[in-house]
């Protein structure tokens, strides 16, 4: 028999819910069959599966550990990779994310910013391996591999909804720093519709609507400028797949080190001066709305990342140049 004491991470959900992350290998009809044969209750007492846990609850599994065992597939990656953190508190952690690393998995074999946060959790003891079983944290919002810049992570349930719930209503304003080709002289605000090809995984931007076209809003303002680029501040309005890449492409003043949607002829006179191999685009800061509740300590509070070491040694040699 082994006792699940129900604690903040874990309450709020359907009771089915919790099993199916604990018993993560077992059939839904063999689950709902010991909540039948009153093999798993809850407070003592047998459940259907569909009550909400509160803290405090107890569940037993009156199974032999090594059934348990069967039925609970628990793959922790660790990693040593050191986290440039920006924030933390008890619910969320921000990051400054560096090139090359991937917001999530693309493939079981890769590692992410995701196993790096897991690991730095129960490195620091804020999290044990038996709570990964039924909660694990992620994160909120991601960026392209070699995209750098700020990602939040939720560490505890209510920060891993709470900062989800900010992200998908665009109640928060997220804005990046990037070095794009052509001189832009004055600030602006552009529309248009996104398509996606998913074998190429490459987007275009259209100004009609058509089928599966998705509205973007971008806008943007030049901080500094010469004859042959100029680093912007961009406002991510909407916030699709590729949106900033693709649309400053779009209106002629791709980012620099960008082959998927830029010049191959500079973005190889840059590889070749610097050892650039990414686009130079940043997840500059964000600016959270107010907040009540468990997330009032960000109310109204901006967190801002530094921008890479290589992206700041263009922009200076770009100024001294003129």
């Amino acid at each position: 028999m082994q006792e699940i004491i129900v604690s903040v991470n874990e309450a709020g959900q359907r009771f089915d819910k919790l099993l199916a992350k604990y018993l993560n290998e077992a059939p839904k009809s063999f689950i709902y069959k010991m909540l039948r044969k009153k093999n798993i209750v809850l407070n003592g007492k047998k459940a259907t599966g569909n009550e909400k846990l509160t803290v405090g609850d107890s569940v037993k599994i009156f199974l032999a550990d090594d059934t348990i065992a069967k039925f609970s597939k628990q793959e922790i990656v660790r990693t040593d990779e050191k986290l440039d953190i920006i924030y933390e508190d008890s619910n969320v952690l921000m990051i400054n994310k560096p090139v090359g690393m991937l917001s999530q998995k693309a493939e079981m074999k890769d590692t992410s910013v995701v196993e790096h946060v897991i690991s730095y959790l129960l490195d620091s003891g804020q999290i044990t391996e038996e709570e990964l079983r039924s909660f694990k944290p992620s994160i909120c919002n991601r960026l392209d591999r070699n995209t750098s810049g700020l990602i939040i992570a939720g560490k505890s349930l209510i920060g891993l909804q709470e900062m989800g719930a900010l992200f998908k209503e665009r109640s928060l304003r997220k804005y990046y720093r990037c070095l794009v080709l052509g001189e832009i002289k004055e600030k602006k605000y552009i529309k248009g519709y996104l398509t996606k090809d998913e074998n190429t995984n490459k987007v275009s931007i259209l100004q009609s609507k058509e089928a599966d076209a998705l509205p973007i809003e971008t806008e943007y303002r030049p901080l500094w400028s010469n004859e042959r680029c100029t680093l912007l501040e961009v406002h991510l309005i909407t916030g699709r797949t590729h949106q900033i890449r693709a649309h400053l492409a779009s209106e002629g003043h791709a980012i620099i080190g960008d082959y998927k949607y830029g010049n191959r002829r500079i973005n190889d006179a840059y590889k070749s001066k610097y050892k650039l191999d990414s686009q130079l685009l940043h997840a500059y800061r964000i600016e959270m709305p107010k907040l009540e509740g468990e997330l009032e300590a960000l109310s109204e509070k901006h967190f801002a990342a530094p921008i890479p070491t290589l992206f700041q040694t263009i922009l200076d040699a770009e100024k001294r140049e003129g």
